[in-house]
């Protein structure tokens, strides 16, 4: 099973947050970095008003319903891409895309770092370049796209349970088209 961080960009949405960290926390994921305006809980050195704070934290409960204490967690202005990279994760993007590979296809590398994004646009062309890969969940319905938290699960079962190669060997990136 690889290693898997997932990166919450600019979820506006604290019950989102709340349902990906308990996601996250039944797969196994061994970090969320949280970054742009995602909410997030408190702390230990936080510098947001402890009302403001105490606030979100109490709102990602709700449907965290405790994971958000057992997932570490971190919050960044901007995702540490480079960072993940020089650690040899792989940035693998959730996004429908015109490169993006369907997730039904994609062969999970041995660490990934799962990017998602804002839950109307989704990630911002500059992100999306920054990503090794892309991948999109098939959809047959009407709708465009799932909710964010439930694609996050989506994903993370699939990445996590299914194709896994550590060698890369089979990895077409984006860097190179």
């Amino acid at each position: 099973m690889p290693e898997i961080i997932v990166i919450a960009h600019n979820i506006r949405s604290t019950h989102n947050i709340g349902s990906i960290f308990r996601t996250a926390e039944g797969f196994g994921v061994s970090k969320i970095i949280l970054s742009g305006y995602t909410p997030y809980p408190t702390l230990s050195h936080d510098t947001r008003l402890p009302h403001i704070s105490d606030k979100l934290t109490t709102q990602i409960h709700k449907t965290a319903l405790g994971a958000e204490t057992m997932v570490p967690f971190e919050y960044s202005e901007l995702p540490p891409l480079a960072q993940l990279r020089q650690q040899n994760f792989r940035i693998i993007g959730l996004e429908q895309d015109t490169r993006s590979i369907l997730l039904t296809d994609f062969v999970a590398p041995d660490k990934i770092a799962l990017l998602i994004g804002e839950e109307v646009e989704g990630i911002t062309t500059n992100l999306r370049a920054q990503c090794d890969d892309l991948i999109e969940i098939p959809m047959v319905g009407k709708k465009e796209s799932f909710n964010v938290s439930v694609a996050t699960g989506i994903a993370l079962y699939s990445l996590s349970t299914h194709k896994h190669d550590p060698d890369h060997a089979s990895f077409s990136s984006l860097n190179t088209l």
